[in-house]
């Protein structure tokens, strides 16, 4: 079950006054509880009125008003979002909840509206459907993608070329050997006991995740990272640092769309296009 947790207004709140140091503490150990129940989905604190606006919708108008409201026992300064058991469940948790104001307050519960609730207005699930798509389009905003690179047995000899030629820097690694789950019997090919299993690399912003894999049978096909650079002295710098064992497949050159731009294979396979961005226009 799905609720809203409002923190309503109160006229401290309304006047703009911030917490003290200690509700904030307490706020922040309430919350961390939350979290390891895994209760809470997010939340946040609301300024006061003063700094909204509030539209009114008659017919065809849309008129809108400056705050501060009025009416203080109405507004929010605050919310939480939860998933719960029950509605039992959301009180005694709101019963361990600071007192959030310098005066009393109060605490609304309020159980959102599941897709179910609508089945006599949905009986094809058509709106469900869209819904469901649009969900999945919010979660997909909050996603990151990462390129995850297999280095068939030669990640540690490629994370400190990177660093070399990239200035990477190594935020995590574990061997399999380190690993807190044993590895499944068979899966690893001999000698690979002290590879890499997995780790995570910042080049520039860029995270790249990477391993040894499970055997020497890795290969990069298929695919090349791009990676653009400020100016032209630093776009051949990498440029050439990266073909150093490896392979130049386009050398760098102006195009069309960029003032310098090249391609390369790296000694471990990796295909890269390194370029300085050229200037975006609009068609």
């Amino acid at each position: 079950m799905r609720v809203m947790v409002i923190v309503k207004a109160s006229p401290s709140s309304e006047a703009g006054e911030l917490p003290s140091t200690e509700l904030l503490e307490a706020m922040g150990k309430y919350n961390e509880e939350l979290v390891k129940a895994g209760i809470m989905k997010s939340g946040d604190g609301l300024k006061p009125s003063s700094t909204g606006l509030r539209v009114r919708f008659r017919g065809n108008e849309r008129i809108v008003t400056d705050g501060p409201f009025a009416e203080t026992s109405e507004l929010i300064a605050g919310y939480w979002l939860w998933e719960v058991a029950s509605m039992d469940e959301a009180v005694e948790w709101v019963k361990r909840c600071p007192n959030p104001m310098r005066e009393e307050s109060d605490i609304e519960i309020r159980q959102f509206y599941e897709m179910d609730d609508f089945a006599a207005s949905d009986p094809d699930g058509k709106v469900a459907a869209h819904e469901d798509k649009l969900r999945a389009s919010v979660a997909m905003q909050d996603s990151t993608l990462a390129p995850y690179l297999f280095f068939a047995g030669r990640c540690d000899e490629a994370l400190e070329f990177y660093k070399h030629a990239l200035g990477a820097t190594v935020a995590m690694l574990m061997r399999f050997n380190e690993s807190p789950d044993a590895t499944p019997e068979g899966m690893l090919q001999k000698g690979f006991e002290n590879k890499v299993m997995h780790a995570t690399v910042q080049i520039g912003k860029l995270t790249v995740m990477c391993s040894d894999g499970c055997n020497d049978k890795s290969t990069f096909d298929g695919f090349r990272l791009a990676l653009s650079l400020p100016s032209e002295d630093s776009c051949t710098g990498v440029f050439n640092s990266l073909a150093e064992g490896g392979k130049i497949d386009m050398p760098l050159s102006k195009t069309f769309w960029s003032p310098l731009y090249g391609m390369v294979t790296d000694k471990f396979g990796v295909g890269w296009m390194v370029m300085v961005p050229g200037e975006q226009s609009c068609v």
